[in-house]
Parts: structure tokens; C-alpha cells; sequence
């Protein structure tokens, strides 16, 4: 496939995170963009503001007249995430020529110096410190991201005007084992926990899959491999350059004198060749620190200066909804994180608990998928057992019909909190008036996101004495 003879593109599925980003690309290179979502959103909004004709209805008559006249021209990009019974899906099957988001973000990858960031967890994070270090330090980078940067306000960066130099970072997603389509010069795996196993079906599939994205990374090119999910591929990872262990306790590239501060994580980048002393990384958590290390050794790699990257790390404010504090008033503190798999609770509220130790901390959490809440149930429990005070949501869906059985309240069974609660959405903002939380963390992958701003709004006006 290639882009010769398209003149228009419609994505199925715009709202979605990765789906915005490659409509965001298509639309900078000149190409009118349009879609179809199912609701409107904040991302939505942006979209249309930024020129794309959007539509909300599933019907063949929503579509655009300009993008019906000459169906060989258009180039129609959908995600699984859109229903198999999709109108618009069978219509453009039948008349269009129809690729998935991944094939399309394959392609683009192959005209460029491509940086792949793979991982069950910590790949948005990691991808947007990544772009943030180059593009900072003057590189240019174009980044397609599963998160919306702080920093751009956008889940797209774009370069300068050599596109000739051009580096691509990208977020590889495993879901639906789309990475496998990317064309790498250099990766990063930031974990290889077990995830997506109604795609996968098991543990070690799972992992095999990892294994065969290494082996996509260009032979001369290098791997940036954390030390536990070095552990659980094993020593079969093919013929890469070079493979670069990191982690906070690694061999390799680690990390030394971490302390915890509200707001921030000060800590020394201990590397091959250099090491940088002092770092201050405004995006707080010992998982985001690791993160921080493979980018930092990236940004080395490429040519960015110490001074650069203290100031790039110093600069960096995150991705929204990745430990994204919205109160930090003593006695009111406010966090939301994307978090959605055990191991991301624990490694979130661990540093919460680093930030905070005496004070007492609530958790409201929205387990995603009926599958994923299935499969690791007792994770899920073990890891918002570091909470005192549990709030469960109801399960969000998705893209899955209910499984008879699979409940929020089945997790309730094995947290150890001192307070546990199932509750639905409408009730949230009762339930914290009466709890009167001292440090919350809102958490989930649904549409849990819904309720930040008025929690945030809550927690930034209520008085409270200041807690010691």
C-alpha cells in the first residue's frame, strides 16, 4: 500500500486516541479529514475546530458528499473499536479500499527513522518524554502518542520543515497485535506484563508477540529493554544491534538517589558513558523515573547535550490523565492516572504513598473491560488494597458485551482497605462530600475522565485545615 492517488481520508473511530493522531498528520499534509465516532468529545471538539467534517451518526447518508463522489481516491482508516455491525464498516468494506489504523501508521514508519516504544505499560509516558527531549533540544521529531501531552496540548507533534531528518517516535500499541506492522530503527520495551488476553489468550502468547516486535527492530539498530520484562522474555530476542538494560535497580542504566517530593522526583541518571546528577522530574512516581531513563539515554544517543536534557526533564509536565495532579493543596491533594492494570495501580499508588505517607488516601477506581477484570481479578484487588479507602465503580464496558458473573463487586471480596464501597458514577460526588478524602486518586481507562473536572473544581475550592 502506499499513499499514491489518495486525495481525501475518513476515519472510523476519530475519537480515539491513536485514531486523532493520524487524522492530526493527514490533515497537516494537506489532506481533507473526515469521521465518525459515537459521541462527541473534548478531543472531538478539537478536531472539528481544527478543520475535519465529523459526524456522529452511523448511517452511509453521514458521510460527506465530497468524500462519496470518488471512492478510489478516498482512503477510509478504522480501528477494531468500532463494532462489527457497523453500518459505515460494511458499506466502506464493500466500496472503499479500507486499512486498519495500524497498517497506515506501518506505512508512515517506513519513510522514516522510526523510535518505537512498546510495553503493557508506561509506553505513553515514556514515547511523550522521548519526543519531548528530542523536540526540545531543537530535534526534529514528529510523535504520534497515545496520550495528550501537556506540554503541545496535542497527542501529534510535528517537525520542522526537513522531513529528510525527521525522527518518528511512535507508540507501539500490542492491542490487536498491532505494533507487528511497524517498521522500527530503534525500540523501547518498557514492561511485558500479561494484558489484551481475549486477543492474546495467554501468558506466554502474549509474550511471544513482544518477542516478534523486537525482531521487526532494525539490525543495526538498538533495544532499550527494562530489566523485569528482560526477565520474562528470556535470552530469544533475535539479532537486534545492540540491547540496553534499564530499570531503577538495573545493572545497566539506573537510577540513584531518588527522593520523593509533592509534585516532584528528584533523582541521578546513572548511564553507560555519562551520568547526570540532580534530575527533576515534575511528573512525580518511581514508575515515571524509569520511564525517564531510556528517553534521557535516547536523547544521549541522538545528540542532546546534558545541559539540554536537565533542562528538557525539568520541562516536562506530562501527558493528561498520567499521574496528572489537579489539586495540591495540603489536605486537598488530587491525583488522576490512566491506570487500568494491577500492576499500573501499584506502581501509582506506591508513589503516592512516597509523596504522602501520613495522610490517609481514597481510591476510586473504574475497572476496564469484563474481560481484563476476569483475568486478573486478584491483581486487581492486591493492588488497591495500598489504598485506605476503596471506591468501585461499575465496569466500563468498552468494546465488550457483559460475562455473566464478572462484577466490580467480585474485586471487593479480596481488598484489604480499612473502607471499601461499590457505587455508581451519579453517587461519586455525594459519597466524597461525606468522605471528605485528605489524598484522592481517581483511576480507570473508561469514562471515568468524565468526572475530573467537577472533582477537580470540589477539591480546589473546599477548605480544609492543613493536615501535618
Amino acid at each position: 500500500m502506499t499513499f499514491k492517488g489518495i486525495n481525501k481520508v475518513f476515519f472510523l473511530g476519530i475519537g480515539g486516541i491513536g485514531m486523532s493522531a493520524l487524522a492530526r498528520w493527514f490533515r497537516h499534509e494537506g489532506y481533507p479529514v473526515a469521521g465518525y465516532d459515537k459521541t462527541p468529545s473534548p478531543l472531538t471538539n478539537e478536531l472539528e475546530k481544527e478543520g475535519m467534517i465529523l459526524t456522529f451518526e452511523d448511517r452511509v447518508d453521514a458521510i460527506p458528499f465530497e468524500f462519496t463522489t470518488q471512492p478510489e481516491e478516498v482512503l477510509v482508516v478504522w480501528t477494531p473499536a468500532i463494532p462489527k455491525d457497523s453500518i459505515l464498516l460494511n458499506f466502506f468494506q464493500a466500496h472503499y479500499q479500507i486499512k486498519k489504523r495500524s497498517e497506515v501508521l506501518g506505512m508512515i514508519t517506513k519513510d522514516f527513522y522510526t523510535i518505537a516504544v512498546a510495553g503493557t505499560h508506561g509506553k505513553t509516558s515514556t514515547s511523550s518524554l522521548v519526543a519531548h527531549l528530542l523536540k526540545s533540544a531543537g530535534k526534529p521529531v514528529a510523535a504520534f502518542l497515545g496520550g495528550i501531552t501537556q506540554n503541545y496540548n496535542s497527542n501529534l507533534i510535528l517537525p520542522g520543515k526537513s522531513k529528510e531528518e525527521t525522527l518518528v517516535v511512535v507508540e507501539a500499541d500490542e492491542f490487536d497485535r498491532s505494533f507487528l506492522r511497524l517498521h522500527p530503527n530503534e525500540a523501547v520495551l518498557t514492561s511485558a506484563d500479561p494484558d489484551h488476553l481475549d486477543i492474546y489468550g495467554d501468558e506466554s502468547t502474549i509474550l511471544e508477540g513482544f518477542r516478534e516486535f523486537i525482531r521487526l527492530v532494525d539490525k543495526k539498530g538498538k533495544l532499550y529493554l527494562q530489566s523485569h520484562a528482560w526477565y520474562r522474555l528470556g535470552e530469544n530476542l533475535g539479532t537486534v544491534g545492540g540491547i540496553r538494560e534499564y530499570g531503577l535497580r538495573s545493572n545497566g542504566i539506573h537510577a540513584e538517589n531518588i527522593i520523593a517530593k509533592p509534585g516532584m522526583f528528584q533523582f541521578d541518571f546513572m548511564g553507560i558513558k555519562n551520568q547526570i546528577k540532580g534530575l527533576e522530574l515534575h511528573i512525580p512516581g518511581f514508575h515515571n523515573v524509569e520511564n525517564a531513563l531510556a528517553a534521557i539515554a535516547i536523547a544521549l544517543d541522538h545528540g542532546v547535550t546534558e545541559d539540554q536534557i536537565r533542562a528538557g526533564i525539568k520541562s516536562f509536565r506530562g501527558v493528561k490523565r498520567r499521574f496528572e495532579i489537579h489539586s495540591s493543596i495540603p489536605g486537598n491533594i488530587y491525583i488522576d492516572d490512566y491506570a487500568h492494570h494491577p500492576e499500573e495501580i501499584k506502581a501509582c499508588l506506591s508513589s503516592v504513598r512516597a509523596m504522602y505517607p501520613t495522610q490517609r488516601l481514597t481510591v476510586i477506581f473504574q475497572p476496564h473491560l469484563f474481560t481484563r477484570t476476569r483475568d486478573f481479578a486478584e491483581g486487581f484487588s492486591d493492588s488497591l488494597s495500598l489504598a485506605d479507602e476503596v471506591v468501585l465503580l461499575d465496569i466500563y464496558p468498552a468494546r465488550e458485551l457483559p460475562i455473566p458473573g464478572v462484577t466490580s463487586e467480585m474485586l471487593l471480596v479480596g481488598i484489604q482497605a480499612n473502607k471499601k464501597t461499590l457505587i455508581n458514577k451519579a453517587q461519586v460526588m455525594d459519597y466524597l462530600k461525606e468522605s471528605q478524602p485528605e489524598v484522592l486518586v481517581t483511576m480507570g481507562a473508561g469514562d471515568i475522565d468524565r468526572l475530573v473536572p467537577g472533582i477537580a473544581d470540589w477539591m480546589n475550592s473546599r477548605t480544609k485545615p492543613t493536615v501535618a
